[in-house]
């Protein structure tokens, strides 16, 4: 049966972070499909709501599901999303789970200090873009440097998107989650805070962490991440078929 990933990207980027997986998995001949959520790449233009993430996503998960079986895979606020989506309280036709650098609840002082530091960038020249370069200059290889920015950033997005996940409510649609997760997160990554906490509350779920990565987890340990998806579909593969 044919496995299809359904890939979701993190806040001010797009599709485009995937290009490292979307190439692996097309070597493999393995079918997927990476969105660009409202405010982003592609659909920049647009508004940035949770309604229309949520339904960019169920419509790529059930398009998938056409096929056979689907793998989701979310990094940073696509992984939130995709944590509540998965977990929702109808079961979306999910077979397998990725969650990237997403383990932290987004609420609170955590998430009003990442808004402050967000907004201060802002008021820089330029949006704060040569900071941003320079830390990305410095920190990914060069095979995936450009794939963050490919699509854009979507700078007008980002504090309508911080405060939409405010509203989220992680822990109970983690409780509900039933299907096989992996959390992957950097060994230096921000939102690492509830990670034991988040793979406690899913049965059937492994914390992988992965030593000397920031955040940009799928961009600076891009080989890492794809021998992560290998593992997820053999997984899938060695399933019995759903009854």
């Amino acid at each position: 049966m044919t496995t299809t990933v359904v890939m979701v990207h993190g806040i001010r980027t797009s599709a485009t972070m995937w290009r490292a997986q979307r190439e692996h998995l097309a070597a493999r001949d393995v079918p997927a499909i990476a969105v660009d959520l409202p405010g982003h790449g592609t659909r920049m233009a647009e508004t940035f709501t949770l309604d229309g993430a949520f339904a960019t996503i169920d419509d790529a998960v059930r398009r998938a599901a056409e096929r056979g079986r689907v793998l989701l895979a979310g990094h940073s606020m696509g992984g939130l999303l995709s944590i509540e989506y998965v977990g929702g309280e109808e079961r979306p036709p999910v077979d397998g789970f990725i969650a990237a650098s997403c383990t932290a609840i987004p609420r609170g002082l955590g998430l009003r200090t990442y808004r402050t530091l967000a907004l201060g960038f802002d008021r820089l020249p330029n949006r704060g873009s040569r900071i941003s370069e320079w830390v990305l200059d410095r920190t990914l290889p060069a095979e995936t440097r450009a794939d963050f920015g490919a699509g854009g950033y979507a700078y007008d997005a980002q504090d309508v998107a911080l405060r939409a996940l405010s509203v989220l409510d992680l822990l109970a649609a983690l409780r509900r989650i039933e299907v096989p997760t992996w959390f992957v997160n950097g060994q230096y990554d921000q939102l690492r805070l509830n990670e034991r906490l988040f793979a406690s509350l899913v049965p059937h779920s492994e914390l992988i962490v992965v030593p000397r990565t920031s955040h940009l987890v799928t961009a600076m340990r891009p080989r890492v991440f794809n021998a992560v998806l290998d593992l997820a579909l053999a997984t899938l593969e060695a399933a019995p078929p759903a009854s």
